[in-house]
């Protein structure tokens, strides 16, 4: 199986921790976020994976050599300018539609932790013949991400202050926070019309509102923390000292 690692961004909320660093190579109890992330999909069968890169790229670069890959086939896609997470993506593309193959993939962000139930995550997206599955969870979230009472994706919400955006017709869509995995078939790869910097999210709407198959794996009882800040990285050390998650 195949897998994409988010890697590319500024890390500006992570600040002072990435003045001389990528978010990549940030350390939660002795081990980097990257380091993390590829064990956890190397654990799940993932035998290749490509990297986005693009702050202190060459630091990433040579981290990966130094640990051989990790005993993985990594490749790795430079950003000259940032493309975001769609952007990114299609850039890689290349990566997943090689060998023709239809095997679904996974996109993860570098600066989540979890216990999400990946096989199963993969399993759900097989079984439901979806062109995208997302992990969502019931918390608080500035931005969320509206489901229709099938689960399938029909909206997002930018806050209490905003409008929802509707996309397809839902009896009384459920507001979810998106947690920063995907599972995605191939195909998809085919229908990014968007072009530059772009949110893959922005493309799952724009096919939603076709009436294409978007669709939420729940992980309410996963354990689930955002280690885009400082203080997310703190938390996290804080629980695995509790042995509240274990890597």
């Amino acid at each position: 199986m195949k897998a994409m690692v988010l890697a590319a961004g500024f890390g500006t909320r992570l600040r002072p921790l990435t003045d001389n660093k990528p978010k990549a190579l940030v350390e939660v109890a002795g081990r980097t976020l990257l380091e993390i992330t590829l064990t956890r999909l190397k654990s799940f069968g993932v035998a290749e994976a490509i990297v986005n890169v693009h702050h202190f790229a060459d630091q990433v670069v040579d981290y990966l050599k130094f640990h051989n890959n990790f005993a993985m086939r990594i490749e790795v896609s430079r950003e000259d300018v940032l493309l975001d997470t769609g952007g990114g993506l299609k850039k890689a593309a290349w990566f997943f539609l090689e060998n023709g193959t239809d095997q679904p993939f996974l996109l993860h962000n570098v600066d989540v932790l979890s216990s999400i139930d990946l096989a199963q995550m993969v399993k759900a997206h097989q079984e439901s013949r979806s062109l995208a599955t997302v992990a969502v969870q019931k918390r608080e979230s500035s931005r969320q991400l509206l489901f229709d009472e099938h689960g399938q994706l029909c909206g997002r919400w930018a806050g209490r202050d905003q409008k929802p955006e509707i996309v397809r017709p839902a009896q009384i869509p459920e507001p979810l926070a998106f947690n920063g995995i995907h599972v995605i078939s191939p195909h998809l790869l085919k229908s990014i019309t968007e072009e530059g910097f772009f949110s893959i999210i922005s493309t799952y709407l724009r096919l939603a509102g076709q009436h294409a198959k978007i669709s939420a794996f729940r992980t309410d009882a996963s354990y689930w923390r955002d280690l885009g800040k400082p203080e997310g990285i703190r938390e996290a050390s804080l629980d695995l000292a509790k042995q509240a998650f274990l890597f």
